[in-house]
């Protein structure tokens, strides 16, 4: 018999807590909620202070009389689920099933699984705390009231296995909205003027700025015209010479919402994949001789701050890899979010010293990048700021200036270990000017004036998205990744080269959810729901009151849906063609994967075939099939000629209609990190990208 009784939530711990606590400790898995609102019922009873109606999950049962007979044969028992409201409620259940005192020190939490965190947590257990409880059941009955209230009346209304909730309709919400921009947009045109100008045998570059010291804007072909009129000749003077030193600050560690983000990103991981990665890595891997050991801290966090201990240890580390220069010397004052909890740390390594490389062998390729891109941005984080030259030359010729700037690292500091990816801008390079000073003279090489167009806001992409619901205050770490998933397997978005565009679906269910529940799409009214939570949280105000002030209206929303929303019908759309295998129409159906086409006399014929996209681009290659979309098995889009396999042409690279100017050969789109590039298959043609 054990004298301890340790309850996790996941059994890939409970080996490695049992290893670090000893023979006296028996840690066990709880795998997870073993007690939950039922499925098959909204569970929470509105007449009665909304209160839930727990019951033990289907299948669970098991695992619940295991853990009761675990605890009626040990001296105490302690429950270690996760460190968040999720895992106190976890916990609450548990203690209740077991008969275990809530306000007996019972509790224990940690942010890593390492052995000397994992000790120092049993050295002081705590009580249960009810406001943690109660602020996972508010949102818990939130989320009940709305889904299992809006839900089966898009089925009746509109289509089965339709879904609304709080957070996936703010969502939806924005991809629309920002749809709406984007077609409502109307492009400005204006120009720039380039020139690249000589210094000796220094070549450098400059764009007009303006008339004298005032900037000004070119409008038009005109305007660039008069500029170039008023350019006597190929001599300018140096004006004025600004040189400056610019200290750049390296990012905090990171967060669930920046850790999604920057996934995305540098790793081009959906949020789904980051935090099921990120969980394995703070669970345990197996390290060999060492044993199965928590690789990062906790990754559900809003909290950037950092303990002391693993401050020193990084110091400890850059002073021996790069020096005491590189080490930050000032504490930086970090932009912390008004509901942010500080009760946990920054995601970041367990240590500092199990540097990436070295347990590589142990690791699968996603979760060493993943580790990898943690470990790197933890210990930038602690390095010293980068110093930049910048320098700025004003050029003169009569009333007409140039300006050309340049950078340089003067010290790369926390650069030289990892540089914050960026949605908007290309990240900082070098850029050179010959050593220039007031009264010199430059001769100008080339000028080249260039017609612009301003563009639409971009769609969003996952982490774009991810991090304006962040800054909105919607939603909350361990949301993001559930919600955007939801509403592309729910069929309200697609994925157009990784961003998101709304379905036909998606825009029923959006002006269905707008005409008679504004308040669950009202931004501020969403925002406004997360900070009460988090004063539930925090003691300030009953959970009850929460649910309550929002069910009494959202209850009269409820009874004018019912008898006003008119029934609407999906049909699905002909797909011009009939079935090979029975003769009967084909037409489109949405599947999680997007359109694809299916007979319409299912189930007994249950013929489907993926949709063939024309480009309307004829085949370079054989000059008569067309070019059309193809997917390749892993998804992967890329085009070929229609009349495969007789004519083999296959691009990754989508082809565009129009011929090269410089050489009449094939234009195509070229993907870039941010953004796409048309140029040219043969010669050195390229255009300026769009993001």
């Amino acid at each position: 018999m054990s004298d301890f009784l340790v309850i996790v939530e996941s059994p890939a711990k409970a080996k490695t807590i049992e290893r670090y606590l000893g023979k006296k400790y028996k840690v066990k898995a709880s795998m997870g909620h073993l007690i939950d609102l039922p499925k098959s019922q909204m569970g929470i009873d509105t007449e009665n202070n909304y209160n839930p109606k727990y019951i033990t999950i289907r299948g669970k049962g098991p695992v619940l009389k295991e853990l009761k007979s675990a605890a009626k044969k040990a001296k105490k028992v302690y429950l270690a689920a996760d460190p968040d409201r999720e895992g106190e409620a976890i916990a609450w259940h548990l203690a209740q099933s077991l008969e275990v005192d809530v306000h007996s020190d019972c509790r224990v939490v940690f942010n890593e699984i390492t052995k000397d965190a994992i000790k120092e947590s049993f050295k002081h257990p705590r009580a249960i705390n009810m406001d943690l409880v109660d602020a996972q059941q508010a949102r818990r009955a939130l989320d009940r009231l709305v889904g299992y209230n809006i839900s089966p009346l898009l089925w009746k209304k509109v289509k089965k296995g339709l879904s609304a909730g709080r957070v996936q309709s703010v969502a939806l919400r924005m991809i629309i909205d920002r749809e709406k921009e984007i077609a409502a947009f109307e492009p400005e045109e204006y120009w720039t003027i380039g020139a690249e100008f000589l210094k000796g045998k220094n070549a450098f570059e400059a764009s007009f700025y303006g008339i004298g010291k005032e900037k000004a804007e070119l409008k038009s072909e005109e305007d660039v015209k008069n500029i170039l009129k008023q350019v006597k000749g190929n001599k300018f003077s140096v004006d004025s010479v600004t040189k400056k030193e610019r200290k750049r600050n390296p990012a905090p560690p990171f967060i669930t919402s920046s850790l999604q983000q920057e996934a995305a990103r540098k790793l081009n991981f959906r949020a789904k994949k980051t935090m099921m990665l990120a969980q394995q890595l703070y669970e345990g891997i197996d390290l060999g001789k060492e044993g199965t050991v928590g690789l990062i801290t906790y990754m559900r966090t809003d909290s950037t701050r950092i303990s002391e201990l693993a401050q020193g240890e990084a110091k400890e580390y850059i002073i021996g890899e790069y020096g005491e220069k590189f080490v930050q010397t000032e504490p930086r004052k970090e932009k912390k979010q008004s509901n942010a909890q500080d009760a946990h740390e920054a995601i970041r390594p367990t240590s500092t010293m199990k540097v990436p490389e070295k347990i590589k062998e142990f690791l699968s390729r996603d979760q060493y990048r993943l580790y990898k891109l943690i470990w790197e941005r933890f210990v930038a984080s602690q390095m010293a700021s980068a110093i930049m030259d910048t320098m700025s030359v004003d050029l003169r010729n009569g009333d007409i200036t140039f300006r050309a700037t340049g950078s340089k690292v003067k010290f790369p500091g926390f650069m030289k270990v990892y540089v914050e990816g960026t949605d908007d801008q290309v990240e900082e390079k070098d850029k050179f000017l010959p050593d220039l000073k007031e009264g010199d003279e430059v001769t100008k090489k080339d000028i080249e004036p260039k017609q612009h167009f301003t563009q639409p806001p971009p769609r969003y992409t996952e982490a774009r998205l991810v991090r304006t619901l962040e800054e909105m205050g919607i939603g909350r770490p361990s949301t993001y990744a559930p919600t955007l998933d939801t509403i592309q397997k729910r069929g309200y978005v697609s994925l157009d080269n990784k961003r998101f565009v709304p379905t036909e679906l998606g825009e029923v269910i959006h002006e269905l959810m707008i005409e008679f529940f504004p308040e669950i799409l009202d931004l501020e009214f969403t925002a406004k729901m997360e900070e009460n939570l988090d004063h539930v949280e925090e003691g300030k105000i009953n959970w009850v009151k929460v649910i309550d002030d929002f069910y009494r209206d959202f209850e009269k929303s409820l009874e004018v849906a019912e008898k006003e929303m008119q029934e609407i019908e999906i049909k699905d759309e002909p797909a011009g063609e009939d079935c090979e295998q029975c003769g009967s129409p084909m037409v489109f159906k949405m599947g999680r994967y997007g359109k694809f086409m299916a007979c319409s006399n299912f189930p007994e014929c249950r013929n489907t075939k993926a949709i063939v996209k024309d480009i309307g681009v004829k085949c370079p290659k054989c000059e008569e099939g067309n070019i059309i979309e193809r997917k390749s098995k892993k998804r992967r889009i890329f085009y070929g000629c229609d009349r495969y396999p007789e004519c083999d042409f296959l691009s990754w690279d989508k082809p565009l209609a129009r011929k090269c100017p410089k050489c009449e050969n094939m234009l195509v789109e070229k993907k870039l990190k941010k953004g796409v590039q048309v140029q040219c298959t043969e010669c050195d043609f390229k255009e300026e990208p769009q993001s």
